[in-house]
């Protein structure tokens, strides 16, 4: 059985990639639990060099990846060769991430008359099952922010390549092998499989200690079951799709047309198959936000294409959806071309047929959204507190008076995991700061993030350590700080160089 490339623009059947068989994916989780000691050992700044040769070998090999991503994906060249550009810039920093130490979160406290030492460190947790998502094919993919954060943190990574682009997967790994290998870092460190049933299997693998995903709600729900199914449960850190509302304040009501051209080119940006794409609009009574959607989709005229035909499917079946679920179409441009051609589409909907259970509720993956239009600030408050958790939201208001202003962030600010102010949420930063995970049904680990520093914290578990001679202990921790980390003794933080922070 093969994995077949397909190019989006006309359904043309391209190469084939095989997938994994049951031995070979034995063999692989075998080799991940073999050197994930030999991983866990590797002092973080080992471990930075390995991530800055895969990255230095990413761009090297810029030109042929973004082209070859196009055709499995036709995400345009300029999108793409920017995208292989910020993939090698996270592995990097996640490297250097890695080598602060922080995220190890050594703590020691001596022992006195009444208490015996204790010594309290984050600790790997073994190999990570990561799977590549469908619409990022570098800076989510086999070599995206999830394999990054694991080989940081400690662990090895086996990969489930993603069947929207089979090719460049491979391309990929074959390219951070030779990488990893010329770097210094253990055999087994790195390793991908393929297939549908290959990814099953790999979750339920006893050698796999977490599942990190990337996708759609059915997705990652799939895998957080088979995860808990296990003898052993394992966690499962999935970012899956949802609605991210965006609520326009009154003040902001004259400014309508110009939010309607940022709230198009958001909500279009990469076909509408970003993680992060606004869906569902809520702006005052008498605005004509909807017509202003309308007029700006219609003057931008999109054409999306789509990764997979049934990502093109899901499209016009989920507008049937939503229109069957009270809303209606206001304006619809494009999907009449060749290949996995979708229509771009405003619906409206009266704002109280926002209910918990709605299907308006619901993402519609691609360039369709939902505006509503609130009369009051009780039916606005109703609004949000109806809405599913997601991965972010936006407010959009005037200046520091506006009355509506922090109570809505605030209200958001428990519907999602960052909430963006007059900033439209389809740029996430990889960042010390950043959180990109958000509630139930968002993600299925709400403290977690796939994105940022903190996505480091995902991939260990920490572990005290009491009365124990210090020479037992892992390097990370032991009295003369080999690794030169920060941390805190006796409640004091410490710099890597011993002094008080």
């Amino acid at each position: 059985m093969s994995i077949t490339s397909y190019d989006p623009r006309t359904g043309a059947a391209g190469g084939a990639v095989e997938e994994t068989s049951p031995a070979d994916l034995a063999a692989a989780v075998h080799r991940a639990q073999g050197a994930a000691a030999a991983v866990a050992a590797a002092p973080p700044a080992e471990r930075r060099g390995w991530l800055h040769a895969v990255a230095d070998a990413l761009e090297a090999h810029a030109d042929e990846l973004a082209a070859l991503a196009d055709r499995e994906t036709a995400l345009g060249l300029p999108r793409l060769t920017g995208e292989v550009a910020r993939a090698a810039a996270q592995l990097r920093f996640y490297g250097d991430v890695a080598a602060e130490g922080s995220f190890l979160g050594v703590t020691i406290d001596e022992a006195t008359d009444t208490t015996p030492r204790l010594v309290r460190v984050n600790r790997p947790i073994g190999p990570v099952a990561v799977f590549g998502a469908s619409n990022f094919p570098f800076a989510f993919s086999v070599l995206g922010n999830d394999t990054g954060a694991a080989l940081a943190a400690g662990c090895p990574v086996v990969a489930k390549a993603h069947p929207a682009h089979p090719e460049l997967s491979a391309r990929q790994v074959a390219i951070a092998r030779a990488a990893l290998d010329g770097a210094g870092a253990p055999g087994g460190a790195f390793d991908v499989v393929v297939g549908h049933q290959a990814g099953v299997d790999l979750v339920q693998a006893p050698e796999i200690a977490a599942v990190a995903f990337t996708g759609s709600q059915a997705g990652g729900l799939a895998l957080w079951q088979l995860a808990n199914q296990r003898d052993v449960v394992i966690p499962v850190f999935a970012e899956m799709g949802t609605v991210n509302p965006v609520v326009v304040t009154r003040d902001r009501v004259p400014d309508i047309a110009a939010i309607a051209e940022g709230f198009v080119g958001s909500f279009t940006l990469g076909h509408g198959q970003f993680c992060t794409k606004p869906g569902l609009l809520l702006a005052p009574s008498g605005s004509g936000a909807a017509e202003a959607v309308a007029s700006a989709l219609r003057s931008q005229a999109p054409a999306p294409v789509m990764l997979t035909e049934p990502i093109a499917d899901s499209v016009r079946a989920g507008i049937d959806e939503l229109t069957a679920a009270g809303a209606e179409v206001v304006a619809g441009v494009g999907g009449d071309g060749t290949g996995w051609t979708a229509p771009a589409a405003v619906l409206a909907a009266d704002v109280t047929a926002l209910k918990p259970g709605s299907r308006l509720l619901e993402e519609c993956f691609g360039a369709v959204v939902l505006v509503v239009e609130y009369a009051t600030d009780d039916e606005l408050r109703h609004a949000i507190a109806a809405l599913q958790g997601s991965l972010a939201a936006t407010v959009v208001a005037d200046d520091a008076q506006d009355p509506q202003a922090a109570w809505v962030l605030d209200a958001l600010s428990h519907k999602a995991g960052r909430v963006t102010v007059n900033d439209w949420p389809t740029g996430v930063a990889f960042t010390w700061a950043q959180q990109h995970g958000g509630p139930w049904p968002s993600t299925t680990a709400p403290a977690a993030t796939s994105v940022g520093a903190h996505g480091l914290d995902r991939f260990v578990r920490p572990v005290t350590f009491q009365s124990a001679e210090d020479s037992w202990l892992p390097a990370e921790a032991r009295a003369d700080n080999p690794w030169r980390l920060p941390r805190r003794v006796d409640g004091r933080l410490r710099t890597a160089e011993g002094g008080l922070a």
